[in-house]
């Protein structure tokens, strides 16, 4: 494993199944209150230019709950980029802190940092990416079905940062990944082929959601307009009618099927309420499993799993 995790291609697949075994083990002493305490006297600076309910509660709390502190420099804090140099941020935070997580706009933000940090980087989110929760989601999945073999995920919307990072992880491991997104907006071409040129996983691109979801494990959506496109949601309302994720589609499928979303979800507009609040939506468990996830990914960083 590299000093940082900025995508998840920083790591083997053999680095991620060890990510995997040991979110598992974390799991199992957070539920049963196991003072396991292996972050005492570590210090964990979550830098937030893109504010964000999960990724902040995931990160503060898990790494409280094994014994660190976590500090939250929010964007009044630190202006990164703007008021003051990245390279200058990371020098200094890294001066006090034993890892950093940023959460930021600017993928080429985080690269910076993590060349001029002198501690551990994690990739909290970039408008390019958002490594922790794809890694997550596919805990998640492995969890729910006991393996990975013959899966299908489908994901309907934008090709987004959680598309880049669903290629990249089929650049590792194996699987089928359909993604339906309208015209213009498509992933990023590179990532794209990143994913192809692996030879790894099936890489399945179209515009028609119901082609996509035909035999699918896991139905997989996103909201339509991220943080930052706000001014854009009433045309991509627009252009993206026909991909919202209903009981229909989900039934396409012709099998039990999972329904996954990164959250927070606009319901109503890229999922309706049923589908959301169906037996077979597994969107909580997601949400739980990032702190694992998280915590073990920071565990292999800092040497102390």
């Amino acid at each position: 494993m590299t000093n940082h995790f900025l995508h998840i291609t920083d790591l083997t697949a053999d680095e991620i199944w060890d990510i995997f075994r040991l979110a598992e083990k974390t799991k199992a002493r957070f539920k049963e209150r196991e003072d396991y305490r292996p972050f005492h006297g570590f210090t964990l600076a979550m830098i937030f230019a893109k504010p964000s309910a999960r990724t902040r509660i995931s990160f503060e709390t898990g790494f409280h709950r094994l014994g660190g502190h976590a500090l939250y420099l929010g964007p009044n804090d630190i202006g990164i980029g703007k008021r003051e140099a990245v390279k200058d941020i990371a020098q200094v935070v890294s001066r006090f802190n034993d890892i950093i997580m940023a959460r930021l706009f600017d993928h080429q933000h985080v690269l910076e940092l993590a060349e001029h940090a002198s501690v551990p980087v994690v990739n909290g989110l970039t408008d390019y990416n958002h490594p922790c929760q794809i890694m997550a989601d596919m805990f998640t999945i492995h969890e729910r079905r006991g393996h990975l073999d013959d899966l299908k995920i489908a994901y309907i919307g934008d090709g987004n940062n959680v598309v880049h990072s669903w290629l990249r992880l089929a650049a590792r491991l194996s699987f089928s990944f359909a993604m339906a997104c309208p015209e213009g907006y498509l992933p990023d071409q590179a990532t794209l082929e990143l994913a192809r040129e692996s030879g790894l996983s099936e890489i399945i691109l179209t515009h028609d959601p119901v082609a996509a979801v035909e035999g699918a494990d896991v139905v997989y959506t996103d909201v339509w307009a991220s943080m930052g496109q706000k001014e854009e949601a009433a045309a991509r309302r627009a252009r993206f009618r026909g991909f919202q994720v209903t009981e229909a589609l989900v039934a396409v499928t012709g099998r039990e099927t999972w329904f996954m979303h990164c959250l927070p979800a606009e319901r109503g507009i890229e999922v309706t309420d049923e589908v959301m609040d169906a037996p077979y939506s597994i969107v909580f468990d997601q949400a739980e499993n990032r702190m694992h996830v998280q915590n073990a990914i920071m565990l292999r960083l800092l040497g102390k799993e």
